[in-house]
């Protein structure tokens, strides 16, 4: 039996996944991250544990032979919950979540939890990562500070800059509720000073011809070009861009695949830009990163792939 970690409101891209696992007579169980709460029964002993779903379904710890980490979500908390109480319920069932998923260390996950929790809280991590495998990065600062934050324009942007948070706010894959990229121009560097309440990623510009989302599956690329692509982040857009299929450089996916194998990831939603200079940026991998467009858009088998590397990997550990 496969778990797959997810929510309660994923779709499209685990339905696929599931499918496929239909037709090749593999069992799984969905477990809803963010309902894993006082809808759910749970017991952990030190070396298993039992979950009975929000539907009556129960699973034991010793059926599960594979993981799919698909994407973690907040943990729901009641409405009925006194909200003096509601710090308390967030840690104790955060720390029961962390306690279950530990239990699993030992089988086939995509991806390992602890590597996949390091890298995607460590973009500039990612960067070093990066560089160290040949691939090319943008000058880069995380800060809180004005004066700082002014030096690095100066220095690297030429006028023009992007700055985002570290941790991209957003509710859907079409973009609704997203905090998105944002340009910095000369002008704008007078209104920084709220930036000790939110620190943020800054980087220069790059005048790029195209962006690329990647979706690499250890070793395999599916990569979709971004058309018509004009605004700082092609996430916030609903109508003026479309996908095409796109063959990366096999320098670049050599470089791309010895640095995931270094951060220990099998799957990853990878941002490049093209720049009008012909070198390809590398910006951030998303353990978690949204992909269903490039499958649906594209025709990219995209869960299949992660399901067979999944399969493959278990048959191995057996």
């Amino acid at each position: 039996m496969i778990l797959c970690i997810t929510h309660s409101q994923d779709f499209y891209t685990i339905d696929h996944f599931f499918q496929y696992l239909s037709s090749k007579n593999i069992p799984y169980f969905r477990l809803n991250s963010d309902q894993l709460n006082h809808f759910q029964k749970i017991s952990i002993s030190e070396n298993s544990f039992e979950i009975t779903d929000e539907y009556g379904t129960t699973i034991h710890s010793d059926a599960i032979k594979g993981v799919w980490h698909r994407k973690a979500w907040r943990i729901q908390v009641p409405d009925e919950l006194d909200q003096e109480y509601e710090k308390i319920f967030l840690n104790e069932y955060t720390n029961l979540r962390y306690n279950l998923f530990t239990q699993l260390e030992h089988l086939p996950w995509i991806n390992p939890y602890e590597n996949e929790k390091k890298i995607d809280g460590n973009k500039m991590l990612q960067l070093q990562l990066a560089k160290r495998n040949n691939l090319i990065i943008p000058p880069t600062l995380f800060s809180n500070d004005e004066e700082k934050v002014k030096a690095f324009f100066d220095q690297h942007c030429s006028g023009k800059a992007i700055a985002k948070l570290h941790s991209v706010i957003r509710k859907t894959m079409s973009g609704e509720g997203l905090v998105s990229t944002m340009i910095i121009e000369e002008e704008t560097l007078e209104n920084l000073s709220d930036i000790v309440y939110c620190p943020m990623i800054f980087q220069p510009y790059i005048d790029k011809e195209y962006e690329l989302r990647i979706m690499y599956i250890d070793g395999i690329f599916f990569t979709g070009k971004i058309n018509n692509s004009q605004n700082a982040d092609w996430r916030v857009r609903h109508k003026d861009y479309s996908w095409s299929a796109y063959e990366l450089p096999d320098s670049v996916k050599a470089n791309l695949t010895s640095m995931m194998q270094e951060m220990g990831l099998y799957t990853g939603a990878i941002d490049m830009i093209r720049g009008k200079d012909g070198k390809y940026y590398f910006l951030e991998v998303n353990p978690q990163g949204e992909w269903g467009m490039l499958q649906k858009e594209l025709g990219f088998p995209i869960a299949e792939r992660i399901a067979d590397n999944l399969i493959k990997r278990i048959n191995f550990h057996e």
